[in-house]
């Protein structure tokens, strides 16, 4: 089975603004997925959470673009069925997460891979939940 890793809405705006020590760390995760020897994911619903929020900071036109961007990218697009929904509405049952954090917790849960996110609310998550490869600013 080949290394891998899931992205969520967190690290991919983090990327997108070039914050240092992120972006460093995700562009190395990027040239392995681009060689093939990583996967790296990154849920439908957490693209939709970028994307919103592009469009809220940069207005459609621009959030439009740098979606366009996003979508060049080695990244796999997790599609949203059945198990995934299932189990991101436990997990949002149970802890303090948004409903996107859950679709993305959910994502590495169900993949078997690590979460890379600097998000807080993911991190306070136990570590038996999800294993996270913690992103700094």
């Amino acid at each position: 089975m080949r290394a891998g890793a899931v992205l969520d809405a967190w690290a991919v705006l983090a990327l997108l603004q070039r914050e240092a020590s992120v972006h460093r760390v995700i562009q190395r995760y990027l040239r392995r997925a681009h060689s093939g020897s990583l996967r790296l994911l990154l849920c439908w619903i957490n693209l939709g959470e970028v994307y919103y929020r592009l469009i809220q900071s940069l207005g459609e036109e621009r959030g439009g673009a740098r979606l366009a961007l996003i979508r060049t990218l080695p990244v796999e697009l997790v599609p949203v069925r059945e198990p995934l929904v299932l189990e991101a509405a436990r997990l949002k049952a149970r802890h303090r997460v948004s409903c996107a954090d859950a679709f993305a917790v959910a994502t590495a849960r169900l993949e078997g891979l690590p979460l890379l996110t600097g998000d807080p609310e993911i991190l306070a998550l136990p570590r038996d939940v999800v294993r996270v490869r913690r992103l700094e600013r």
